[in-house]
């Protein structure tokens, strides 16, 4: 547990003196995530082990504290960017280093709270994705991508041969579209409809962002959930990208497996981002907590690289496809009947 601790407070203190003091400390964030995110996930002496030995209960004492956390951190970067003495230099140092939390450890950590079945940690889950205008990922990843992963019902799973750029869109109203569908059908009988509470949360990010610093804080927070909303996407499209379940007759797919998701070893990336990159085991237990998530090299797809490192690499699709193509077909048995 400490291993996720230290790694997710460090930044989350580099980021509050960026925006408190200033100095170097907006140039040391940007390199935390980044650079020494990268040689930590080098040094294999630091790996965790595969196979934890216990879950760790105060894994969701780290999450509570890392979703308070974030406002502070969210609506003091749309200050630091909309009105604040801070060089342009500090500025764009800030952006880059809050929407990488944001997208990576944020996100990581929503994606946690929305499985817990704690009403409250969920609602926390949600009010986080919702701060940064992604709400509806609530209803999408639990009622869609966890009931239809690696398909082509699920609009966050790509497709072989798809480059991100075809894939964002798609799945950014393909997943809205179909949280809100999943949605509707469960409530039929029932009461209000999440999604108010997405769009209204959403509303309520930017009426505070416009009182923080006026049209300034809105685009400030605009751009912030842009650039975070896309690392989101990005891991998403890395973690599923050209596996497919085999369709045992029409419309019905096997059971998801351990070979339906890509995974990623590095230890340290994966202490940042709460051992999102350890998805089979995710999708096969997805109310167990992150510090008890296992790892099967033999039985699960392995990323040749961090996942951080993949997502850099998926902006540049024919890197991308010469590093997976022939990956992903690996992992395909037998190739699916459909399109």
């Amino acid at each position: 547990m400490l291993r996720f601790t230290l790694a997710t407070l460090g930044m989350v203190m580099l980021l509050a003196l960026a925006l408190v003091v200033g100095g170097l400390f907006p140039a040391l964030a940007l390199v935390y995530i980044t650079v020494f995110t990268y040689a930590m996930d080098r040094l294999s002496a630091l790996a965790a082990p595969d196979h934890p030995e216990q879950e760790f209960p105060a894994g969701d004492g780290l999450s509570t504290l890392l979703a308070i956390a974030h406002f502070p951190l969210l609506y003091g970067g749309v200050w630091a960017l909309a009105h604040s003495t801070a060089t342009t230099t500090d500025k764009i140092l800030i952006f880059l280093s809050l929407s990488l939390f944001i997208g990576q450890v944020g996100n990581s950590n929503a994606h946690e709270l929305i499985h817990r079945s704690s009403r409250i940690l969920r609602r926390m889950g949600t009010a986080v994705y919702a701060s940064f205008l992604f709400g509806h990922h609530a209803s999408a990843h639990v009622r869609v991508h966890h009931v239809h992963a690696a398909t082509p019902r699920d609009p966050n799973s790509a497709r072989p041969g798809e480059s991100f750029y075809a894939f964002a869109p798609r799945a950014w109203i393909g997943g809205f579209r179909a949280g809100f569908r999943a949605e509707s059908r469960l409530r039929q009988t029932r009461g209000w409809h999440p999604y108010v509470g997405y769009v209204g949360g959403a509303a309520a990010s930017v009426f505070v962002a416009a009182l923080i610093g006026g049209a300034g804080g809105v685009l400030a927070l605009l751009a912030i959930a842009a650039y975070a909303q896309a690392q989101l996407l990005l891991s998403d499209y890395v973690q599923h990208y050209g596996l497919r379940r085999r369709e045992l007759t029409h419309g019905k797919f096997e059971p998801v497996g351990p070979q339906h998701s890509w995974n990623a070893p590095q230890s340290f990336s994966s202490a940042l981002m709460l051992n999102a990159p350890r998805h089979s085991d995710h999708h096969a237990h997805p109310s167990r907590p992150y510090p008890g998530l296992d790892l099967d090299r033999d039985r699960m797809p392995i990323l040749p690289h961090s996942l951080p490192v993949m997502a850099v690499i998926a902006l540049v699709p024919p890197l991308w496809r010469r590093l997976m193509d022939r990956r992903a077909r690996k992992w395909r048995e037998p190739e699916p009947a459909y399109g």
